[in-house]
């Protein structure tokens, strides 16, 4: 199988009945090798494409976690753990993909928030808040005119939605926010609470369980809850 002689790999034909391949089998065969050879390089090129989105996605999120050194290996360590949580509720395909790339680019409209903001190392007056939580609308702007990441956005738009209504940016609630969301918030919560920051030293792990055990039904989805319970963190 060539494509530009270049060869993409090997067609063998067994078994013919009689034993003898006519002409006529061996232009078959040719078309049906010509043909194979352009999949396999189409699905080279698609395989090799999405390596460099993925590739490229994960170099904003490396160049986030160096603008804010407290979150360092933040992005990457919840994204691994959200393919964990959404596999144990049965997410698969296209869909998955779409939340891998959501949660490394979850905060990535906090690009647009001011050093003095992000890089704060006290408690944020109430108008900085004001600032801060604009980040998923910036990540909404930022991400909506590129159709490849399109049906990624749900998360950086909505993962500080919460079940009562009272996250933030629109204040959705229960099924109003996009499940992929609702999943990722419970991982966002869980890698933020064990790690150190400025204004407090990390949870134990059990005290963070207890605190989603507790926010389920009111911050979190009880079902992607009972979920992150079964898993390994």
């Amino acid at each position: 199988m060539r494509i530009q002689n270049q060869g993409v790999g090997v067609l063998e034909a067994l078994n013919k009945r009689k034993g003898v391949f006519t002409s006529a089998d061996e232009k078959i065969l040719s078309i049906i090798a010509s043909q194979a050879a352009v999949a396999i390089r189409n699905a080279r090129q698609m395989k090799e494409l999405e390596l460099a989105y993925d590739t490229t996605l994960e170099g904003w999120s490396n160049i986030l976690d160096l603008r804010d050194e407290e979150t360092e290996g933040h992005t990457i360590r919840v994204a691994k753990l959200t393919i964990q949580l959404a596999n144990e509720l049965g997410i698969s395909g296209e869909e998955l993909t779409h939340i891998h790339h959501g949660a490394l680019l979850h905060d990535i409209g906090k690009m647009a928030i001011p050093d003095r903001v992000l890089l704060k190392p006290g408690p944020l007056t109430k108008d900085e808040w004001e600032i801060m939580r604009q980040h998923p609308v910036f990540a909404y702007n930022f991400l909506l005119p590129i159709t490849y990441l399109r049906p990624a956005i749900d998360i950086p738009y909505c993962h500080h939605e919460k079940l009562d209504g009272k996250g933030y940016p629109r204040g959705l609630k229960g099924s109003e926010i996009p499940f992929s969301a609702r999943v990722f918030a419970v991982v966002d919560v869980w890698d933020a609470l064990t790690s150190n920051r400025p204004y407090r030293t990390a949870w134990s792990k059990e005290q963070t369980l207890d605190y989603i055990r507790e926010k389920a039904g009111t911050h979190f989805d009880p079902r992607v809850v009972e979920a992150f319970l079964d898993i390994d963190h």
